[in-house]
């Protein structure tokens, strides 16, 4: 596999993936035209916040499977046109949340104690101790806009240094606020508590330009601190704020339009602080963050559960044994599903008895979505399934049960053209045995692989011998058989595995005996 790098990383992150036997480009400077044709054959792409990956971007690799963002922020990542395209978007919050608050918190005392003023100062030989009084934060109110990681560990930080913490974030409970030491409020009463402001939000039109005049009037006397993504602070309106007295201070470690202009009205204002996107740049946080990204990369390419996926089913490393046997399990029951029913799907109900109710089974849903849409020739993999169903109005439905009759977990996949339902039920025997049991309400014990074809007929002496001879016929090889009835005389179910896919003519001839009532081929093989 090819893994194009376009931003230099930590070695560390690099070497994981030449260890695991994989080819990585580098294309530090390649822009436009070249960066198009770097993408055409690579199946990773590892960024930055420097690239943009655009839907033409995109577009221009087939093969692509995920992009790796080292670091945090995505807003350079077109996440909508990556599942569209199948496309995994992962980032590595863990790796730099560390270095990220303790710059947030240096920030906060450079600003609060006016240091760097003090420091150039003097370095031009004024001892200026007279001028500078500095804000001492034991005791003060630390404003939070954003309780994520990062947000969480500068609470944890300065809460030990005795501040008082109030935040706004609406996507975090009163408990685990409560947990960290915070009031939750609304951002107008942060705004008017805090004595330091601190911003911890991504950018998103919702955050773009949140903090505005009108907002920084309402921090009068108080500081703020952004570490986060730049444009969240109308940086004119801030300018002036500061140079007004309104707000005391500040201190951007991010900006709007980054490298920062020479004539950004920033640079003119003696109490506002700025560093050059500094939050993660410590040796450690750059190893972290390498070497996260380049974990998720071989997790794509093996299959498996991308953690930190932002547009993908992801779950708990520790839970993934339980269930990733039943990923293949209902990806394979929604191809027979779908290829039984044989008619528009419009609707798709994914259900778990047993053990497997308890687990996170996003990932196996999605993977039963795939297994239904993969037959219509819909260009599908668990990242974008959920967004096919969407766009093509077909409804997707969950159901958990805590027990499951005669077996210890199922897994049923039942599709349905609004008149007819076919529902497939499978299970794991001992070793991950994977068996059909169940194929719309007929008990049978098959082995679901390869090749298949599913014989509806009436429950007579000489029908199943009568479907081998015209198998043979057609030289078709029958490798297994199970069957099923409804009561001894009625309605018949029988699956084979067959070692050659089924001429619609032998179909035909079947399906013109009387006793036959219909035969469907199932392919597994794509």
């Amino acid at each position: 596999m090819k893994v194009l790098v376009t931003v230099p990383i930590s070695d560390a992150g690099l070497d994981v993936i030449r260890d695991a036997g994989h080819k990585v480009v580098t294309a530090y400077e390649a822009e436009d035209s070249e960066l198009l044709d770097a993408i055409a054959d690579a199946n990773a792409l590892i960024v930055r916040s420097g690239t943009e990956v655009t839907r033409e971007l995109l577009e221009a690799a087939p093969d692509l499977v995920i992009v790796g963002r080292a670091g945090i922020g995505v807003d350079n990542i077109d996440i909508d046109a990556a599942t569209d395209q199948g496309v995994i978007v992962a980032n590595a919050p863990e790796g730099n949340v560390r270095a990220a608050s303790e710059h947030t918190v240096a920030m906060a005392f450079a600003a609060a104690r006016s240091i760097p003023q003090a420091h150039a100062r003097l370095k031009t030989g004024e001892w200026a101790k007279g001028e500078y009084l500095g804000t001492e934060l034991n005791g003060k109110t630390l404003g939070i806009v954003g309780l994520g990681r990062v947000g969480q560990e500068v609470a944890k930080k300065l809460d030990s240094l005795g501040m008082d913490l109030i935040a706004f974030d609406p996507y975090i409970s009163e408990e685990r606020a409560e947990q960290l030491g915070a009031e939750l409020a609304d951002l107008e009463t942060v705004l008017e508590r805090a004595n330091i402001l601190t911003i911890h939000t991504p950018l998103t039109p919702e955050t773009e330009n949140m903090i505005g005049e009108a907002e920084l009037a309402e921090m009068e006397g108080g500081y703020i601190v952004n570490c986060a993504r730049g444009g969240i602070i109308d940086e004119d309106a801030l300018a002036a704020a500061v140079e007004d007295g309104i707000v005391a201070g500040a201190a951007l470690d991010v900006f709007a339009e980054e490298p920062l202009s020479a004539e950004s009205p920033l640079l003119a204002v003696e109490d506002i602080i700025v560093t050059p996107h500094l939050g993660a740049s410590t040796e450690a946080a750059q190893e972290n963050v390498a070497v996260s990204t380049a974990k998720q990369v071989l997790a794509a390419f093996a299959e498996e559960p991308v953690l930190n996926a932002l547009n993908a089913p992801s779950m708990d490393e520790s839970a993934f044994p339980r269930v990733e046997p039943y990923i293949e399990l209902a990806e394979t029951a929604g191809k027979i599903a779908v290829q039984l029913l044989d008619s528009r799907v419009e609707s798709v109900d994914v259900t778990y008895e047993g053990d497997i109710a308890e687990e996170d089974i996003e990932i196996v849903t999605a993977s039963a979505l795939k297994g239904v849409f993969q037959p219509l020739e819909w260009q599908v993999n668990a990242v974008n399934a959920p967004r096919i169903a969407e766009e093509r109005g077909i409804e997707v439905s969950e159901t958990k049960r805590r027990q499951a009759e005669d077996f210890q977990s199922l897994v049923t996949v039942t599709v349905s053209d609004g008149e007819t339902e076919i529902g497939v039920c499978g299970t794991l025997f001992a070793d991950n045995d994977a068996r059909i049991v169940r194929i719309d309400g007929y008990r049978v014990d098959a082995i679901p692989g390869g090749q298949m074809m599913v014989a509806r007929n009436t429950d007579e002496p000489g029908v199943i011998g009568h479907i081998g001879t015209v198998m043979g016929k057609y030289d078709v090889n029958i490798a297994g058989m199970f069957n099923a009835r409804e009561t001894h005389g009625g309605e018949a179910l029988t699956v084979y595995n067959v070692d050659q896919e089924v001429p619609e003519a032998a179909r035909k001839e079947l399906e013109s005996d009387p006793r036959i009532i219909e035969t469907k081929y199932i392919s597994l093989n794509g």
